[in-house]
């Protein structure tokens, strides 16, 4: 039986007067109001960094070190204003889409479409992590094989999400996030009791901007797997709009008290997304420094999941059998933290993409619940068969990264449009803001071409 009207919880994405407030003025008001970041900490920080940054640091050694950390700053402009826009419209990354000029092949936008068509490439990457996620958990259990590990992962995080409420998708991030820095930071630390230590001379060559001819290729790559990316950038307006930002600043109003409120908001977000990507780039950062120190010097370098294995052995062979435990368990939580988040958040935006697609009434809260819990059983269940027919997650997730090389220009577009399109002009940001914005736009750009041009040759 449904609940009266009255007791129902407000929708998030409707936007009411009687919701309206304040934002807090305060620093520790602020931090009070953080969460949609811990989501996208979670999701950022996966097989890229695990595997792919790790492998860099390898092949360079410290002297590109420089090169993550820009790369994690500089995108993340791309990523507040997509929140900017989910906070002063209410509106989520599809429906926002829809509302943009341009052709329009049925009900949907050719950018709905568009990015339709790149999921069939995304699917396999996140197929991809699955199998990392079971790979791992068979180097830590192996009494159980790979596909066993696999059907439970899946199963899993179809189990943890299918309720659909965005309290237990932020508590569950967040506890991710703890479990997975605080191992990884102890396995950073531990490898300072080795011989392969690292030392000040070693930071400070990686911090010189310098980019010798050799690395330029591996910087470059660098640059493009780093930091925040299209997917997670998409995923970011429906974490803010159900965290309640966009409900607290109120449907628009040519009046200075809704932007006041905006603003506001605006900043709490702007702090959550600072936030986020300084947990990413801590995380990140020390994949780099772990593939650097322990594996630079011996020239040869695994490949893809092997790179795991790898260093887990390098720690037993220094550490002893508890270093090598506490990094596989913090590899586990790095690669279930994509697939929790990602189940969570395909889930949203595929719902909103078959609403503005005319294929369900996603503003009906009833239809949208029932949807959020089928899909969050759908998607893990195609993930994991995907992984268990292909059985190549390496490759799995190169393809979609090369699909996320051209959803990025969708974003970008995208961001492009809100902020001198749809801005309200009482919103309009500061120099310094539409330079890191454009720093990021050039970036992104320069990075998805490259990394096209890649694949096509």
């Amino acid at each position: 039986m449904n609940a009266p009207p009255s007791t129902l919880p407000p929708d998030p994405y409707t936007l009411t007067a009687d919701r309206i407030q304040s934002a807090p003025t305060t620093f520790r008001g602020q931090l009070s109001h953080l969460g949609p970041g811990f989501i996208l900490s979670a999701a950022v920080v996966g097989s890229g960094e695990l595997i792919a940054t790790t492998t860099l640091g390898a092949k360079a050694g410290f002297v590109t070190f420089w090169v993550i950390l820009v790369s994690c700053f500089v995108k993340v402009a791309l990523q507040v204003e997509f929140g900017k826009n989910a906070i002063y419209s209410g509106l989520p990354t599809m429906q926002s889409l829809n509302r943009l000029p341009g052709p329009r092949f049925g009900r949907g936008h050719l950018a709905i479409w568009f990015w339709l068509s790149l999921q069939t490439l995304k699917v396999l990457q996140v197929g991809g992590i699955v199998g990392g996620v079971a790979l791992v958990l068979n180097m830590t259990f192996p009494v159980l094989s790979v596909p066993v590990w696999a059907i439970l992962s899946a199963a899993s995080a179809g189990l943890l999400i299918y309720g659909g409420r965005y309290g237990w998708v932020e508590w569950g991030s967040l506890l991710m996030i703890m479990l997975f820095t605080t191992l990884i930071l102890y396995s950073l630390f531990m490898l300072q009791q080795t011989p392969y230590a690292i030392n000040g001379p070693d930071l400070l060559s990686g911090l010189t901007f310098s980019l010798p001819p050799a690395t330029v290729g591996v910087a470059i790559a660098a640059f493009g797997i780093t930091g925040v990316g299209g997917d997670e950038i998409m995923y970011y307006t429906y974490w803010c709009i159900e965290k309640g930002y966009a409900g607290y600043v109120g449907p628009y109003e040519s009046s200075a008290a809704w932007t006041q409120r905006a603003r506001g908001w605006i900043r709490v977000m702007t702090m959550d997304a600072l936030c986020s990507m300084m947990i990413y780039t801590v995380v990140t950062a020390a994949f780099y420094l772990l593939g650097a120190s322990l594996l630079h010097e011996g020239g040869t370098i695994p490949e893809g999941y092997a790179m795991v294995e790898t260093l887990s052995r390098l720690f037993t062979v220094t550490l002893g059998p508890g270093a090598k435990v506490a990094f596989l368990v913090g590899a586990f939580f790095v690669l279930y933290s994509t697939l929790f988040t990602a189940t969570a958040s395909w889930s949203r935006i595929f719902a909103d993409a078959f609403g503005e697609l005319g294929w369900l009434d996603f503003g009906n809260v009833v239809t949208r619940k029932k949807a959020l819990a089928r899909l969050s059983w759908a998607f893990p269940a195609v993930w994991c068969a995907l992984f268990l027919f292909i059985k190549l997650p390496v490759l799995m997730i190169l393809l979609g990264g090369a699909a996320t090389s051209v959803l990025l220009l969708v974003v970008v577009w995208a961001a492009l449009q809100f902020r001198y399109r749809q801005l309200p002009v009482g919103l309009k940001p500061s120099a310094g803001y539409d330079l890191w914005l454009w720093a990021s736009v050039v970036s992104i750009l320069s990075i998805s071409i490259y990394g096209i041009w890649q694949v096509l040759t």
